[in-house]
């Protein structure tokens, strides 16, 4: 078996690839795994294993489509990871935005097409539904995406949906709520708030920090990717959520305590232009259908996480570095 990931070091593609290669996921043992990634700032080597006689790894650009249609013969499945995913870069520089996550899906579609590829899952997120004062989201509701990261993760939602519509490609979507955990980039809030206490720094925090958002641990996102690879059926839509809503002064007062500082360690920031309110996940669909459940307690996986940070300076240190000199 053999199966290919896209944005492989990134956050969630890493921690999906250890878990592929440590044989967690039924019905993969043994598989061998290509990690596709262009190395962005957010793409890190140091997050996957090297040795792994299992791995192999290719630097490059999902927009290459000579370098996919290389790749991808004899592979069994694809997972589309591949994605630049900054909500406040993508107000500065939307075009690379568009360009990796709309025409880059969209060149990796097509090679799939030309190699007979037999399976895929495209990973997208929760902000393509825009904002939501009350309830959540079912897999149904209009698209309506505020910034032009959401915007353009919605049009490559709609360019993966079109594939399966038009060439009949065996495809999946997930859209996922807000991820957390070890390897994360420090650049969004859990990891940057993080690291930044632990270095003795002050953290930003938005407006009044009311806007609030659903926190889903990254072992449980990729164990509900494994199911809809698995199991899931062409053409639908799987919403991933963790059941955890807290506004963001919450999770910032609770980070302060585990890492044992104040308010002090706080600065207001005015608040993000068009900035969500609320998120919430409807997944009633994929918990019937498919039988997820997400088992991280968001308190244990928190606390969890900030050990991780704790004790691997090294990594998010020099994570901070490569973001700094690719800037």
């Amino acid at each position: 078996m053999k199966i290919l990931v896209t944005g492989g070091a990134g956050f969630i593609g890493s921690h999906y690839v250890r878990t592929l290669l440590q044989d967690q996921y039924a019905g993969w043992e043994g598989a061998h795994v290509t990690v596709v990634d262009k190395l962005t700032y957010a793409g890190n080597r140091e997050s996957l294993p090297a040795n792994d006689p299992r791995l192999t790894f290719v630097q490059g650009d999902i927009l290459d489509g000579d370098l996919l249609r290389q790749l991808l013969p004899g592979h069994d499945a694809v997972v589309h990871f591949a994605a630049e995913s900054h909500v406040d870069r993508s107000l500065e520089s939307a075009a690379e935005f568009v360009r990796t996550n709309v025409l880059g899906t969209q060149s990796l579609l097509e090679a799939v097409l030309a190699s007979g590829v037999e399976r895929v899952v495209h990973v997208s997120t929760d902000e393509v539904y825009g904002s939501i004062d009350e309830g959540s989201w079912t897999e149904t509701w209009p698209l309506a995406p505020n910034s032009p990261y959401a915007a353009s993760k919605a049009a490559s939602d709609l360019v993966a949906r079109s594939y399966w519509r038009t060439h009949g490609i065996d495809l999946s979507i997930t859209r996922c709520s807000n991820n957390y955990g070890p390897y994360q980039h420090p650049e969004k809030l859990i990891p940057l708030f993080v690291t930044n206490l632990l270095a003795g720094l002050t953290v930003p925090l938005y407006g009044e920090g009311a806007n609030v958002r659903e926190w889903l641990h990254v072992d449980d996102h990729c164990r509900a990717i494994d199911l809809v690879l698995n199991k899931g059926q062409a053409g639908e839509v799987y919403n991933v959520g963790g059941g955890n809503e807290r506004t963001n002064r919450a999770i910032t007062e609770r980070l302060l305590e585990l890492t044992g500082r104040d308010w002090t360690s706080v600065r207001r920031v005015p608040d993000r232009k068009a900035h969500d309110l609320r998120y919430s996940l409807d997944e009633t669909k994929i918990a019937e259908q498919l039988g997820y459940a997400p088992s991280v307690s968001f308190e244990q996986g928190l606390a969890d996480t900030v050990d991780w940070y704790r004790k691997n300076t090294d990594w998010w240190q020099h994570s901070k570095a490569i973001a700094a000199d690719r800037a």
